[in-house]
């Protein structure tokens, strides 16, 4: 059994101020003014990031006058975490010496 993971996606995810933002829209949807004041982060930089999040399908926007909302869209880490799931269980099941490939 093959599993294939989005390898961009845990590439976008692997970024530890981008999983920080992720994990604080997990709990609500947020302007960019909420994460600089959150993460500490510089105005320019958190742009960034959100364009790559945003562009990786991870968050959309939802414009609220002169401000943009951030929102997670929890589909898309769902199928990253089925995918690592999916090789946790095949691990799992296979046993030693079907895991054990011999030596020429």
């Amino acid at each position: 059994m093959m599993t294939s993971v989005d390898t961009d996606l845990i590439r976008v995810l692997a970024d530890p101020l981008r999983l920080q933002i992720v994990t604080l829209l997990a709990r609500e949807t947020l302007c960019t003014t909420h994460l600089v004041e959150e993460t500490g982060a510089r105005q320019t930089n958190l742009s960034n990031h959100l364009r790559v999040l945003r562009e990786a399908g991870i968050v959309e926007t939802e414009p609220c006058g002169r401000f943009t909302y951030y929102k997670l869209r929890p589909d898309v880490i769902a199928s990253v975490a089925d995918s690592l799931a999916a090789l946790a269980e095949s691990a799992r099941t296979t046993t030693d010496t079907a895991r054990k490939r011999p030596c020429p």
